[in-house]
């Protein structure tokens, strides 16, 4: 028998140093290195973005002293404060990215850019660089150049970590509207960091744009009755949380974004009854940090309702947070897949 659990009963209170204890690689990335990465031998800038990130790692490891040392002449670190990976989906950037942080011994913190700015909500402006101002390294994966808001906050935030001597690396990938056409997001990202591109080495990664194909299909939803069904025949023994979706939807209001990973800590899978389009703006940018929790750890999803493909309105698909609706779209038609198909995502 499974055990049933309802996300909408749970609200989570987390510490600070339970929120930064979560700013690792997700299981995905958990013990991926440098040397599990396969650089393509047709795409020489694989291997060259490889090396250049274990000598920044190296210089991470051994960056320059401050104070006094810095005054009595010790050498300064050879590269630059931080690093950028620039290429298209799917040529490994995150792979490489969590690689570095493996690679860097002490303190250091990894998340995507929508966790960096939840963390700031959750904490304060201040607060957060305070808490990131002794880490060795903080990498920033999946930037994003479409809430102009957030990139002057993030580019605030990195600007003052860099001062406080924090070695910084970031990601990125272009928009879907691009996607296909060779488009690299560097020039983007080094005019919306401003004052900072100039710290930046951009590390150029060539390679197949895995995501010019489209979405997914998304597997057609289940009757109500056979997703009862499935809940108790395929997950057995497993912890499952059975929501109905428009109670979800409205309980994840009063949760904080930077709380999502507590959220759904020891869930084995979801079953979402009567799943239907989400037609707010806030609501739907809210979903869209679970819907990436909810794939960093892996959790299958079984559903009845409306397919995930439809899970945003028409507008949301083509506007300006568009990138961010696709990445939900493409992650919950994986798990979806997963869960009912058994397709591993």
């Amino acid at each position: 028998m499974p055990q049933i659990e309802q996300l909408t009963r749970r609200t989570p209170k987390v510490s600070v140093d339970e929120l930064l204890k979560g700013f690792h690689p997700s299981p995905r990335f958990g013990e991926v290195s440098f040397a599990s990465y396969r650089p393509d031998p047709s795409q020489p800038s694989q291997a060259a973005a490889v090396k250049a990130l274990q000598d920044f790692a190296a210089s991470t490891d051994h960056r320059a002293p401050t104070g006094l040392k810095r005054l009595f002449g010790a050498k300064k670190a050879p590269s630059r404060a931080g690093i950028y990976l620039d290429g298209g989906f799917g040529v490994g950037k995150t792979h490489l990215l969590a690689s570095l942080w493996h690679a860097v011994e002490g303190p250091k913190a990894f998340g995507t850019f929508v966790e960096y700015t939840n963390l700031v909500g959750a904490l304060s402006f201040r607060k957060t660089v305070d808490a990131l101002s002794s880490y060795k390294l903080v990498c920033i994966d999946e930037f994003e150049l479409d809430d102009p808001g957030d990139t002057v906050l993030m580019s605030r935030l990195m600007r003052e970590l860099a001062d406080a001597g924090v070695r910084l690396a970031a990601t990125s990938n272009t928009l879907p509207g691009s996607l296909g056409e060779g488009r690299f997001a560097a020039v983007d990202f080094q005019r919306e960091i401003q004052v900072l591109a100039d710290q930046f080495d951009v590390i150029r990664i060539d390679g197949e744009d895995y995501r010019h194909r489209g979405l997914p299909a998304a597997p057609a939803p289940l009757s109500d009755q056979e997703l009862k069904r499935r809940v108790y025949s395929d997950f057995d023994g497993q912890v499952v949380a059975a929501d109905e979706f428009s109670d979800l939807v409205s309980h994840l209001e009063g949760v904080h974004p930077s709380r999502y990973r507590q959220f759904i800590d020891g869930i084995d899978a979801v079953a979402w009854h009567n799943v239907a389009t989400i037609t707010e703006q806030s609501v739907a940018l809210r979903f869209v940090v679970l819907a990436d929790r909810l794939y960093d750890k892996d959790v299958p999803i079984i559903a009845s309702g409306a397919p995930f493909d439809e899970l945003f309105t028409p507008e949301m698909m083509s506007g300006g947070y568009m990138k961010k609706y696709y990445r939900a779209v493409s992650r919950l038609t994986a798990l979806a897949r997963e869960g009912m198909t058994g397709e591993a995502s």
